[in-house]
C-alpha cells in the first residue's frame, strides 16, 4: 500500500555502524585546487573599497618591513664611521620606522578583520536563504545537522582564512618577493647560493599539499557527518532516553567522532611533516650563507652591515617561505569548506518557482483541483503515493479526506503546498497551475494545522503571531479565544508571554495543537488545511476547536485529513482514499448506506450509533 507521508530513516536512534565518507564525502567532488576560493569573488565585490583599503594597508607595513634591514646596515656600519649626530638620527629613524609599522599592522588588522566578518555573514545569510526555502525532498538526501556544520564550522574556517590567513599569506609574498629583489642587490653571490634551496622547499610543499587537500575536505566532512548525529540524537533525545538507547546512540557518536578524530590527526600530521621540512631546509640554507658570508667579511669582500642587511633579508625570505607553507595549509582547508558551501549554494531544487510568477484571481477565492495526479516520494520510486487522483473543490466548500494510513490523504497536503511536484498531472488553484505561480504567491492564500504541531523556542505569544507577523497582540488573543487556547496559555507563569521552551517542551501534546490552530486561525487565509488538527485534543477540547473550525469554514476553503470520523461528519463532502486513490465519494450518510470501506471505518468507530439505527 503506498504511503502518505515522506519517509523517515533512522539514523542515531539505530544501532547502525559509523557512517564511512564514501557514503558522503566521496559522493562530492574532491577539493583539487586552490582556485575553488574564487567562488569568494561575488561575495567580496560588494566591498572593493574595503578591500583596496585592506591591501594598501598590507602593502604599507609590507614596504616598511623591507626598509629595516636597510636602516639596521646604516646603524651598523655607522658605529666606526659616522658622527654621534648622524647615528642618533639613525636610530630615530628606526623608531619612526616601527612606528609606522605597527600603525600600518593595525590598520590592516582592521580593515582585514572586518572585511572576513562582513563576507561571511553574507554567506551564511546566503546558504540560509537558500536552504530554507528547499523543498523537503533536499532534507531526504542530506542531514540537518550536515547543514548546520556547514554554515557554523566551514564559515567560521573561511573567517579565520579572509580575516588572518589571506592576509598573512599577501604580506609574506610582498615581503617575500621585495626580500629576494633587495638580496639581489645587496649581494648576489649570496643570492645566488639561496635560490639553490628554492626548488628543495618547493617540492615537499607540492606533493605534500595534494594530500593535505584530500585530508582537509575529508576532516570537514567528518565533522559535519558528527553535527548531524548529535543534532538528530538530541532532538530526540526523549524516544532515545524511552528506549533506554543511551548508550547505544553514545556509541554511534562516539564512532563517527572518533573518525572525525582520526581524520583531523592525519591533517595534522601532514602538515606537521610538511613544517617541518620546509622549515629545516629554510633555515639550513640561511647558515650555510651565513657562513659563506661570514669568510666574505674576513676577506674585506663585504661589510659587516651588508652582511647582517643581507641576513636580515634572508630571513624574512625563509621566514615568509616557512608561513606560506602553513597558510598553504589553511587555504587548502578554506578551498574545501567553499566547495562545501558553493555545494549548498548551488543545489538545484526538485521545486522551483518560475521566472514570473502568476498571480492569484480575486486574492484566492479557494477553487482547487487535482487533474490525474500520479506522485511518488523520492526515496520510494516504486511504489505510488497517489495514482491517477483527480477531484475538485469548489470555493468555501469543506471537504475530508479519510482512509487508513498510508492511503495518500496527507500527501495531498504536500503536493497542495507544492513541497513536491507529481509525476504526471497538473493542480490548480483558481484555475491557475500552481507550477505557473511562486510559491510564497499561492502559500500565503493558506493556513495549516500539521498532525505534529511545530512549536518554536519562544513564548506562547510569538508562536501564534508566527501566523501573522503584524498582528496585533488582540488580535493573538482573539485567535487563541477561538482555538479553545486562551484558558490555559493565561494560566502559564507569565500567560501569553511564557516561554514555551524548544519545540514547546513545557506544553502537553493537546496545548501544541491548540496554539498550531490558533496560529492558523489569525493567518486568516481563504483555505485552511487541517491535517489530523483535533487528534490530540480532549472531548471538550475538541468540541470548543470543532465548533471554532464550523465557524471559519462557512467562509473558506477547508481541507480535513482525520482518521477520527466525528471531526468529518459534517463535511460538505468526503473522500475516501485507499492504496493512493479515491475508492468513494459523498457525505457522511451517503457514505455509511452504500457500504465500503467507510462504512467499516463508521462501523468501528460509531458502532453504538449504527447499532441504534
Amino acid at each position: 500500500m503506498a504511503a502518505s507521508g515522506p519517509p523517515t530513516t533512522p539514523r542515531s536512534g539505530a544501532s547502525l555502524p559509523a557512517p564511512a565518507p564514501a557514503s558522503a564525502a566521496e559522493q562530492r567532488e574532491k577539493s583539487r585546487r586552490i582556485g575553488s576560493l574564487k567562488a569568494l569573488g561575488p561575495f567580496l565585490a560588494p566591498y572593493k573599497g574595503l578591500l583596496a583599503a585592506a591591501f594598501g594597508a598590507l602593502v604599507l607595513t609590507a614596504f616598511v618591513s623591507l626598509t629595516i634591514p636597510l636602516a639596521v646596515r646604516r646603524v651598523v656600519d655607522g658605529f666606526e664611521t659616522s658622527s654621534v649626530e648622524l647615528l642618533d638620527k639613525y636610530f630615530l629613524a628606526l623608531v619612526v620606522v616601527a612606528i609606522i609599522f605597527a600603525g600600518g599592522a593595525a590598520l590592516r588588522f582592521y580593515l582585514v578583520t572586518r572585511l572576513g566578518e562582513r563576507v561571511v555573514a553574507d554567506i551564511r545569510k546566503a546558504v540560509f536563504d537558500r536552504m530554507i526555502g528547499m523543498s523537503p525532498a533536499f532534507f531526504e538526501r542530506i542531514m540537518t545537522g550536515e547543514v548546520l556544520s556547514r554554515i557554523t564550522t566551514d564559515t567560521t574556517l573561511l573567517l579565520s582564512v579572509i580575516s588572518s590567513s589571506v592576509s598573512i599569506a599577501l604580506r609574506n609574498l610582498l615581503i617575500l618577493l621585495g626580500g629576494l629583489v633587495l638580496m639581489f642587490f645587496t649581494s648576489a653571490k649570496l643570492s645566488g647560493a639561496v635560490l639553490l634551496i628554492v626548488p628543495l622547499v618547493i617540492v615537499p610543499i607540492v606533493l605534500l599539499g595534494r594530500r593535505l587537500r584530500v585530508l582537509s575536505r575529508e576532516s570537514q566532512d567528518w565533522i559535519a557527518e558528527s553535527s548531524g548525529n548529535a543534532s538528530e540524537a538530541l532532538l530526540s533525545v526523549q524516544t532515545v532516553q524511552a528506549f533506554t538507547h543511551e548508550k547505544p546512540s553514545a556509541a554511534q557518536f562516539d564512532a563517527v567522532t572518533e573518525r572525525s578524530f582520526d581524520s583531523a590527526r592525519k591533517r595534522i600530521a601532514t602538515r606537521a611533516i610538511m613544517t617541518i621540512i620546509v622549515i629545516s631546509l629554510v633555515f639550513t640554507g640561511i647558515v650555510g650563507v651565513l657562513w659563506i658570508g661570514a669568510r666574505d667579511v674576513r676577506a674585506e669582500a663585504m661589510s659587516v652591515g651588508e652582511l647582517i642587511q643581507f641576513l636580515i633579508y634572508a630571513i624574512m625570505v625563509g621566514g615568509s617561505v616557512g608561513a606560506l607553507s602553513e597558510i598553504w595549509g589553511e587555504l587548502q582547508r578554506a578551498s574545501g569548506a567553499t566547495e562545501r558551501l558553493v555545494e549548498l549554494l548551488n543545489t538545484k531544487d526538485t521545486v522551483e518557482d518560475p521566472a514570473e510568477g502568476r498571480a492569484l484571481t480575486q486574492g484566492g477565492r479557494g477553487s482547487i483541483a487535482f487533474e490525474d495526479v500520479v506522485f511518488h516520494y523520492p526515496t520510494r520510486p516504486e511504489s505510488h503515493a497517489l495514482g491517477g487522483v483527480s477531484f475538485t473543490i469548489r470555493p468555501g466548500e469543506t471537504v475530508a479526506l479519510v482512509g487508513p494510513s498510508g492511503a495518500g490523504k496527507s500527501t495531498v497536503f504536500q503536493l497542495l503546498l507544492r513541497f513536491y511536484d507529481p509525476g504526471s498531472g497538473r493542480i490548480t488553484l483558481d484555475g491557475v497551475p500552481l507550477t505557473e505561480m511562486r510559491r510564497e504567491t499561492f502559500r500565503s492564500a493558506m493556513a495549516l494545522v500539521p498532525q505534529d504541531p511545530v512549536i518554536f523556542a519562544a513564548s506562547a505569544r510569538e508562536n501564534i503571531r508566527f501566523g501573522r507577523p503584524d498582528a496585533t497582540d488582540a488580535e493573538v488573543e482573539a485567535a487563541a479565544r477561538a482555538a479553545a487556547a486562551h484558558d490555559f496559555l493565561v494560566e502559564l507563569p507569565q500567560g501569553y508571554d511564557t516561554y514555551v521552551g524548544e519545540r514547546g517542551l513545557m506544553l502537553s501534546g493537546g496545548q501544541k495543537q491548540r496554539i498550531a490552530i490558533a496560529r492558523a486561525i489569525l493567518r486568516d487565509a481563504p483555505i485552511l488545511l487541517l491535517d489530523e488538527a483535533t487528534s490530540a485534543l480532549d472531548a471538550e477540547s475538541e468540541r470548543l476547536v470543532q465548533d471554532a473550525v464550523a465557524r471559519l469554514s462557512e467562509e473558506r476553503t477547508t481541507l480535513i485529513v482525520a482518521h477520527r470520523l466525528a471531526t468529518v461528519k459534517q463535511a460538505d463532502r468526503i473522500l475516501v482514499f485507499e492504496g493512493g486513490r479515491i475508492v468513494a465519494e459523498g457525505t457522511h450518510d451517503s457514505l455509511v448506506a452504500e457500504g465500503g470501506l467507510y462504512a467499516r471505518l463508521a462501523r468501528l468507530q460509531f458502532t453504538e450509533g449504527l447499532a441504534a439505527e
